[in-house]
């Protein structure tokens, strides 16, 4: 893999490269990339591999090979204490809670002395606190060169230590935004580097749908609403009109979410076209916007902030009418379609296809690009993935696991399970899979395609255990961070995890704390996700078979990546249990278990018993056996 990384730098071309479980691809890329010379940039879909890569993988491949490269750490805005805002938020002193307040302190305090900024480094600070919003800054309302800070600026030192190094890490979100800000002429990354590597490259097509679509949500009308108050607290203390009408926005922007009262959930712009509450709360929320502009107008020349918080007004204002209205050369490309959160709502507009696109960004310059992932193929095929993101011309490879998975995983698909859309669905996997949790001893996760079904199967496994006196452990995601969650299971060692989609990947457990992964179902996308339904509409109208080409793919990638949790290591062992019926009932069945690993299958529960008793046997032997020697 090394070699074939090694060429396509040196010929500058594109890779597709597929590498299984403990190939040791971040090696076999990262060997090649530190001799080549040039300049690299390394995108990876987490912050947590992120980190992986710069403060363990880099540093060692580096030691290795003696290699002379400077390398930078270089993470999203949101991520560096921000002076301005800070010095604002000290100043107006309102924050959503006490602990903000007291948080806000040790911010102040950490800003003294910090050399990066990075809030990672402020652990007393918890990542999901409040108050970091208040004191970090967007690229809506940073004030670049003429901000009062901007010689010690954080985020600044950041891009300027990526600007000299040989290699940048950073994350596809960031690396997207670097591509949209280069198409506004403003980018400074892209333009320098010679190479582009995306580990966790399956997660791609829907970072970049992200960011060559556009959306707007309510919590940037609070963003501004916020700003715009603090702005004239600092710049236009004398014009009280203009708090008042943040307020008045603050306001709007929340009644704007409560328009719609799912806790979560994906609507299509049509779906609420008839809807009187949803028209009279955006009317509102863009009339608020709209007073808020004519007042920050009249003051922007009063400070930088002040004008700065008026162009952004304007830029959602605009955005949010280009919603509204849409664009009739543009509506057969995109699908315009509303994302409702616990408390925020976006508005989307997102493109069917972003292989044009994508493809213009690889082919336009000089470089070489390399996309690397366990699970980028569907049974060895490309065509999907390759599809999606324009790399007609790329060279595609695949390494497989080197893992003997035929000895060291079982894949156990039960008998007599109801159809997935049933009610009862839920309860029938939880049955079904207590006996193997019993055979095991807990040591297990149970991944669920969606939150309810996550919800309904911890209680009732909670419950099972509790009549059958089981004592191991359940943990269900939700009740502390993921960091946290895995570092309790891998402690206690014979616990359950019962988890929805945010545990299917970039989750590492090694050792017999992990033993079986059960999968409830397929993972297809449910068929009235917006962007999903526009784009098999558009597949089908084109003659194409949407299901085979689109879906069936889909659902292969992220049922390897849950798969995928279960054998970390040469060592381990395990069962993989995949309780819907469609695997062996459906004609696409077959091509979906042929993309898994080459495991034994089974479909009797006493082969899965027998999995853990026989190794258990004859460890003992082999351990009493040493004794006695």
């Amino acid at each position: 893999m090394a070699l074939a990384i090694q060429k396509t730098i040196q010929k500058q071309k594109v890779i597709v490269a597929e590498a299984g479980t403990g190939t040791g691809k971040t090696f076999a890329y990262l060997a090649p990339a530190l001799l080549s010379g040039g300049k690299v940039i390394i995108s990876t879909g987490t912050k947590t591999l992120q980190d992986q890569l710069f403060d363990r993988d880099i540093p060692t491949v580096r030691a290795a090979l003696k290699a002379p490269v400077s390398v930078a750490l270089l993470k999203g805005r949101a991520n560096y204490v921000c002076h301005h805002h800070l010095a604002n938020a000290l100043v107006d002193g309102r924050l959503p809670t006490r602990e903000d307040a007291r948080y806000l302190q040790l911010i102040a305090s950490f800003a003294r002395r910090t050399q990066s900024g990075d809030r990672a480094d402020l652990a007393d600070v918890p990542e999901s606190a409040g108050v970091w919003a208040h004191v970090t800054s967007t690229r809506e309302n940073c004030l670049g060169s003429n901000c009062e800070h901007f010689d010690k600026c954080f985020v600044m030192r950041a891009r300027k230590a990526a600007l000299d190094a040989d290699v940048v890490v950073v994350n596809h979100h960031l690396f997207f935004a670097d591509v949209a800000l280069r198409d506004e002429g403003v980018a400074e990354l892209l333009p320098k580097c010679n190479t582009v590597i995306f580990d966790e490259a399956h997660q791609l097509p829907d970072t970049a749908s992200l960011f060559f679509g556009e959306r707007v949500s309510t919590s940037q009308l609070l963003d501004l609403a916020r700003d715009a108050r603090m702005e004239g607290i600092a710049g236009a203390k004398d014009f009280a009109a203009l708090p008042e009408a943040a307020l008045a926005l603050e306001k709007a922007a929340r009644d704007l979410r409560l328009a719609r009262d799912e806790d979560a959930g994906r609507l299509t712009q049509k779906d609420i076209q008839d809807d009187e509450v949803f028209e009279d709360a955006i009317n509102g929320a863009c009339a608020k916007l709209s007073a808020l502009f004519v007042l920050l107008d009249s003051q922007a020349e009063r400070s930088e902030g002040l004008k700065l918080c008026r162009e952004r007004a304007q830029e959602l204002a605009q955005t949010i009418a280009r919603w509204r209205n849409g664009d009739q050369a543009q509506d057969d490309n995109f699908v315009r379609w509303i994302e409702v959160f616990g408390s925020s709502l976006q508005l989307h507009a997102t493109p069917l296809s972003i292989a044009d696109v994508f493809r213009k960004q690889v082919t336009e310059t000089s470089r070489s690009w390399v996309f690397t992932s366990a699970t980028l193929s569907v049974n060895g095929d490309f065509k999907h993935y390759c599809g999606e993101l324009g790399l007609d011309e790329a060279q595609t490879a695949t390494w497989p696991s080197p893992f003997d998975f035929e000895h060291q995983a079982l894949l156990y698909v039960p008998k007599a399970m109801p159809n997935p859309n049933t009610r009862e669905y839920t309860a029938a996997v939880v049955k079904a899979a207590l006996p193997v949790l019993m055979a095991s001893e807990g040591r297990a996760f149970l991944l669920f395609t969606s939150l309810r079904a996550m919800r309904e199967a911890s209680e009732l496994v909670r419950e099972e255990f509790k009549a059958r006196g089981l004592d191991y452990p359940v943990l269900t995601q939700g009740e502390g961070s993921r960091t946290e969650l895995l570092d309790r299971f891998r402690a206690l060692g014979n616990a359950v995890l019962v988890a929805s989609q945010s545990f299917w990947e970039g989750v590492d457990v090694r050792g017999d704390a992990l033993s079986v992964v059960v999968i409830d179902r397929l993972p297809f996308s449910p068929p009235d996700d917006p962007v999903l339904a526009a784009r098999i509409d558009k597949m089908n109208r084109e003659g194409r078979n949407a299901f085979m080409e689109y879906q069936v793919p889909q659902a292969v990638i992220t049922l390897k990546q849950g798969a995928g949790r279960l054998i970390r290591d040469e060592t381990d062992r395990g069962v993989l249990m995949i309780c819907d019926p469609r695997l062996v009932d459906k004609p696409y069945g077959k091509r979906i278990w042929r993309s898994l690993p080459p495991m034994k299958r089974t479909r009797e529960l006493a082969e899965v018993e027998a999995f853990f008793t026989e190794p258990r046997a004859a460890r003992t032997q082999v351990s009493e056996g040493a004794a006695a020697a």
